[in-house]
């Protein structure tokens, strides 16, 4: 089966219902709320994210007291979810970023995920706090938990809501298009579609047939090395251009706020491409990576979000960074996404755009990991224990087709996928503010200097 196959009347109806709805998922009410939400979170923790992120890489590696239960450890959990996390954000996404809204937007993405350090942090927290034992005696928790846990029965349509969002999204921007791009990334390398669906097929079916104890200890495998090829790589090209560094920030600081490089001078522009960019990095706010944090083994949730936070750190501040200052020292201006990634780079070293293309596929891969863990407890919830083998199976079909589908209609499937994602973002902000209370009081009783 082929997009192409649908008829062009019921894509031009998928746009028109897409674009409404994408406008408030990815528009600026959403974007508005989540800066709001993640101020609001920031200056009721008294600013204790920034002021403590030493302390969560002092406490990544230590540990967890005997008496403590979950299933995987708390890096495990932070590899998980950076999994997820660290992908077509962090190259496509600030790629586009500065094409749509010039060197500034990198200023603002750089706010949105400073603010967001805030919001994962009390994302973990409520996720720890209020999450449960399943049927087969497994930890369970995230956005629908805490909703249900922490604002009771009154609230649990909004539970609800937010895993069918997390359910329905999953299948798009956490595996249909995370697989097609990989595959159209090694078709460069002339490896036919066909061979790489069934190649991504067997890895996935293995990978998560094992739950997340399997899924955790392979993101803690290739996410590291992947990210610090990545960053080793940026950072030679860097160097290469030493002299223009100095430019290059002057350039992020001063377009922020002029608004001189994107086309008629807007500045509301380049503040909206880099909060959304940032967004779309770090996923602080959407929901997800609660998810994976409340089945780490730890007793403690401040604990625990004080690792979590790192995961936003990580992603934006330093993994976009380094892509962000490799595109603007090369000059290189026109094409937007993975073009323009790869073209920056060529630019600087020959061939190394190949970098970006294998970079591109890997953390595809690792997005298509983390989700699957996303979209599963998502669908436990909505449907019971009883449904995560058929989750499974389906998915690793989903990820099969989506590697060998055309892509006449490439576009409209992103953008759709897009809008579940962001749509998941609504019930999880609601639940934040409602429960920031919660997150101040047990922050307030936890003794840093002692853990």
């Amino acid at each position: 089966m082929n997009f192409s196959t649908v008829s062009s009347e019921a894509i031009n109806s998928l746009k028109t219902i897409n674009s409404a709805l994408n406008s408030i998922a990815w528009g600026w009410p959403t974007v508005t709320l989540i800066s709001a939400t993640g101020l609001v979170l920031m200056f009721g923790l008294r600013l204790m994210p920034l002021r403590r992120l030493v302390y969560g890489l002092k406490i990544i590696f230590k540990e967890p007291d005997p008496s403590s239960q979950g299933e995987i450890s708390p890096f495990q959990a932070l590899m998980t979810s950076l999994s997820a996390t660290i992908g077509i954000g962090n190259i496509v996404g600030v790629a586009t970023a500065i094409a749509m809204g010039g060197p500034g937007a990198v200023f603002w993405m750089w706010i949105i995920a400073l603010v967001g350090i805030a919001t994962k942090y009390s994302e973990a927290v409520l996720a720890v706090h209020f999450r449960e034992k399943d049927s087969i005696g497994k930890f369970v928790g995230g956005p629908m938990y805490y909703i249900k846990n922490g604002l009771g029965p009154s609230w649990y349509w909004l539970g609800g809501l937010f895993a069918l969002f997390g359910m329905l999204a999953s299948f798009g921007i956490g595996n249909g298009v995370q697989c097609f791009e990989v595959s159209s990334a090694l078709q460069t390398f002339n490896v036919p579609k066909e061979i790489t669906a069934a190649i991504i097929g067997v890895l996935v079916f293995i990978v998560i047939i094992g739950g997340i104890s399997r899924i955790a200890r392979a993101a803690s495998a290739i996410v590291p090395l992947m990210s610090v090829l990545y960053i080793l790589a940026c950072f030679s090209i860097i160097l290469l251009n030493v002299e223009r560094i100095p430019s290059a920030f002057a350039a992020i600081f001063t377009d922020a706020f002029t608004g001189r490089a994107v086309a008629g001078g807007v500045f509301t522009k380049v503040l909206f491409e880099g909060f959304k960019r940032g967004i779309f990095s770090n996923e602080a706010g959407l929901g997800s990576a609660p998810i994976a944090h409340a089945s780490a083994n730890t007793n403690d949730a401040v604990r625990q979000g004080s690792i979590a936070m790192l995961g936003t750190f990580i992603d934006t501040i330093i993994i976009c960074t380094m892509t962000a200052l490799v595109i603007i020292l090369s000059g290189v201006n026109g094409p937007s996404g993975a073009t323009l990634s790869i073209e920056a780079f060529n630019s600087s070293i020959a061939g190394s755009g190949a970098l970006v293309t294998i970079a591109l596929a890997v953390f595809a891969f690792t997005t298509v990991l983390g989700w699957s863990y996303y979209g599963e407890r998502c669908t436990e919830y909505l449907f019971g224990i009883k449904s995560i083998l058929p989750f499974r199976l389906t998915w690793v079909a989903v990820a099969v087709f989506g590697a060998i589908a055309g892509d006449p209609n490439r576009n409209i499937v992103w953008g759709i996928a897009d809008t579940l994602n962001g749509l998941m973002a609504l019930p999880n902000l609601v639940a934040l503010l409602l429960l920031s209370g919660t997150v101040f009081r047990l922050t307030r009783s936890y003794r840093f200097d002692e853990a």
